[in-house]
């Protein structure tokens, strides 16, 4: 599969008198072809900081970036056709209208037919005649998703695009990002929301502090070492039952729920299990974790990579 997006050592760094920040440091990353590519991290993590590096707003202290095979400082103007942005804060002539920004854009672009502008901006349920001071958060994000979809580019790059919108609309646009997936085409998608990225996702890179830490699918990085127990009693959870689970290798944390035991279960059953096999066990329900508990593992364990993720980071 062909790559779209590839960095190599991208580096930005940020100097303030004598004092230098890392806001990416040394960023290999690779994104394919007619793939939804989410990309995670807190604020502050350097995703912004990449995606104004793929875009030339910003210039790399170090490293490259190429999209869709082109430099992009060397490379920008012919980029600018064939991406589509929407920025974490868009800012746009608050005096006009929504249809006079497309028609504005759609002139800068060449467009001679705004016909799929007036489609997205229908299923967005986005009214084009009112003027852009006149729209809510939500409308104005997407007012930025009708422009930056309306040329049909091969790459989107979109920051935080689902903010203020309804779940309702959210569905829209998770349909919308499914077909332009099947067209071909490829978004890279940074967002905190981690329900949207569970969604649409096919894969995803976690970054913090400007670092990489894991790249691995959807799929396979909801598949880690660890899952949630429900253990449903016919008789009261006693403190002495609570204790002895705690100390099972494996059980990470146990809490009593009435008649019965929540517990966090690396490894195998088998030791949980013969802890058990005095008691009367109605039922047990085994969760895996979500993409946000996943999340915060790796945020966990004082900025520590746990070993799933340092696996994850192994097969970028």
């Amino acid at each position: 599969m062909n790559s779209v997006i590839e960095t190599r050592n991208l580096t930005k760094v940020y100097r303030t008198g004598r004092s230098e920040t890392h806001a990416l440091d040394s960023l290999d990353l690779t994104v394919r072809e007619g793939e939804i590519f989410g990309y995670l991290g807190p604020n502050g993590a350097g995703k912004t900081t990449t995606i104004r590096l793929l875009l030339d707003l910003i210039r790399p202290a170090a490293g490259s970036a190429r999209v869709l095979g082109l430099d992009v400082n060397a490379d920008s103007v012919a980029l600018r056709q064939r991406v589509g942005y929407l920025p974490g804060e868009l800012n746009l002539w608050k005096s006009l209208t929504g249809l006079q920004v497309v028609r504005y854009l759609g002139r800068v672009r060449g467009m001679t037919n705004l016909s799929y502008a007036h489609s997205l901006a229908e299923r967005l349920q986005l009214d084009l005649t009112k003027r852009v001071r006149d729209y809510s958060s939500g409308n104005r994000r997407k007012l930025g998703l009708v422009l930056a979809l309306m040329h049909k580019p091969d790459v989107l790059i979109l920051d935080e695009p689902t903010g203020g919108l309804d779940p309702l609309m959210q569905q829209t646009f998770n349909q919308m990002m499914r077909e332009v997936r099947a067209e071909g085409r490829t978004v890279f998608l940074s967002s905190h929301v981690l329900s949207e990225v569970q969604a649409i996702c096919d894969r995803v890179g976690i970054l913090r502090d400007g670092q990489l830490k894991a790249v691995e699918t959807v799929e396979r990085m909801t598949h880690v070492d660890f899952r949630w127990v429900n253990v449903q009693l016919r008789d009261p959870a006693t403190a002495a039952l609570r204790e002895r689970v705690a100390s099972i290798a494996g059980v990470t944390s146990v809490e009593a729920e009435n008649h019965g035991l929540k517990l966090r279960l690396h490894g195998d059953f088998d030791p949980l299990l013969r802890a058990l096999n005095d008691v009367y066990v109605v039922d047990v329900r085994v969760e895996s974790p979500s993409l946000e508990e996943i999340f915060l593992a790796f945020y966990g364990n004082n900025g520590a990579v746990p070993q799933q993720a340092a696996r994850a980071k192994e097969a970028v």
